[in-house]
């Protein structure tokens, strides 16, 4: 019976990793790990800006959902892990609007807005029940067949289990279907009560299907958990066009982000070859200068880049982003205090955005003056209000409080660095330091106290 157990458990687990493959992703099957998250203010600021119109028409409070990024050239989005939406960077430099994205974004709110991740875990433990009584009565009937030597009884006992098994999977991928039936209407009305259209949902989903046609064509519409393309985009539009905004246009400064947006990834992500090639030197829009300033400065080549920055700057002196360029620029070039005014007046005209002010804290440390290391201390706990997790912001933060004779706190800043990245070794060290430079019972103690107690676990 111990082995019978355990096989049946393995089987289980096999059945539940099959599923949960696809529990997550509404546009495509594709899945990531660990995923390859990026961070960028200008970026996340403009998801922002796409998404607070719908998550106010969907009743859902904005500060409560998060938006990453991942770094994947393919179009994909999806919920999970409660209100979380993770975007590929595909999704953006693919898409030819904004409303491509942002009909994206209104069909993931209508997964969060209509609990579905939260039924899906009703509908996984209704699947494994299903495929429990299935693998029950399978494993009694090999077991019967191996002892009476019926091998046919054996191999029946074996087609039991694996029909549960496909009649589970039917079964929740049905469930899901449904569930994308339904966030793809939630993202309709979503849009035609922010008086934008669905058309570039629609667009982008045949897109989709246009890519993936070779790999659906013989496929069985029953075990896929999304809804058949055509069929999908033939719903869609024929509701969509009977919204009073389905011919809205994107206003002109939304496209143009849009496009800063989709420069910036090309000029960070791709090499400065396809860089210049997409963007040539006779373009000399907004967008094609920003990429060919990040792809010169990027391979170290920052007296080109620097013009075309200043020329940005210029063009658009209340663009937060291309002050933040130019500091980060300099700053990677061992130019640190020259880097501290374009930074400064970055973070004066985003005055609360955590990442700017981060930056702006390192250029402050690298010039390696106490005086700037305390100025830099307050910027890290003003960036530590939004961007708490992240491990840069205590190296830093270890950093000048060295710089200011602050070592107790430096300590403690470096075992809370490295508990984030989950270096447990270091965490436990540098906490032990910090504690004996503390009164017993004071914060930085007790701070201390905890990550040795949570270090300390298995």
């Amino acid at each position: 019976m111990q082995i019978k157990s355990q096989t049946f458990k393995a089987m289980a687990a096999t059945f539940m990793a099959a599923v949960l493959l696809f529990v997550s992703t509404s546009l495509t099957f594709a899945q990531s790990a660990p995923l390859p998250l990026i961070r960028d203010a200008e970026i996340e600021g403009l998801m922002r800006l796409y998404t607070r119109p719908i998550f106010k028409v969907a009743g859902i409070n904005p500060k409560s959902v998060k938006v990453y990024l991942i770094a994947d050239n393919r179009i994909n989005a999806f919920v999970s892990n409660g209100q979380r939406i993770f975007v590929h960077t595909g999704l953006i430099t693919q898409s030819a609007t904004p409303n491509e994205v942002i009909g994206v974004l209104a069909h993931e709110t209508g997964h969060i807005a209509g609990g579905h991740l939260a039924r899906m875990g009703v509908e996984l433990d209704r699947a494994s029940i299903t495929a429990v009584i299935g693998m029950l009565a399978g494993v009694a009937a090999v077991a019967g067949g191996v002892a009476a030597g019926d091998s046919e009884a054996a191999k029946a006992g074996q087609g039991v289990m694996m029909g549960s098994q496909s009649l589970a999977q039917r079964n929740f991928f049905a469930y899901q279907r449904d569930m994308e039936s339904s966030a793809d209407q939630a993202a309709l009305k979503y849009l035609s009560a922010t008086h934008q259209s669905a058309k570039g949902m629609i667009q982008l989903f045949d897109k989709l299907s246009r890519q993936s046609i070779a790999t659906i064509r013989y496929a069985d519409p029953y075990v896929m958990s999304h809804p058949m393309p055509m069929e999908r985009i033939r719903n869609l539009e024929t509701a969509a066009k009977k919204a009073p905004g389905y011919d809205s246009v994107d206003p002109p400064e939304l496209i143009l982000r849009h496009h800063l947006a989709q420069a910036k990834l090309a000029g960070f992500m791709e090499s400065a070859q396809i860089v210049m090639q997409r963007y040539p030197r006779s373009d000399m829009s907004l967008p094609a200068r920003y990429a060919r300033a990040i792809a010169l400065f990027r391979r170290g080549d920052i007296t080109n880049a620097l013009p075309i920055i200043e020329s940005l700057v210029e063009e658009l002196p209340q663009n937060p982003y291309f002050w933040e360029l130019k500091g980060q620029a300099l700053l990677e070039n061992g130019r640190a205090s020259e880097a501290l005014a374009p930074l400064q007046q970055a973070v004066t005209l985003l005055p609360n955005n955590g990442l700017i002010q981060l930056l702006l804290a390192q250029a402050l440390i690298d010039t390696e003056s106490k005086g700037n290391a305390e100025a830099a201390l307050k910027l890290l706990h003003k960036a530590e209000r939004s961007e708490g997790g992240m491990p840069a912001i205590f190296k830093y933060k270890a950093r000048a409080y060295g710089l200011t004779g602050q070592l107790g706190k430096a300590e403690l800043a470096t075992a809370e660095a490295a508990l984030l990245q989950g270096d447990k070794e270091l965490a436990l060290q540098k906490a032990k330091l910090a504690q004996a430079r503390f009164k017993a019972g004071t914060p930085e103690w007790t701070r201390a106290n905890d990550i040795l107690n949570f270090a300390s676990r298995d």
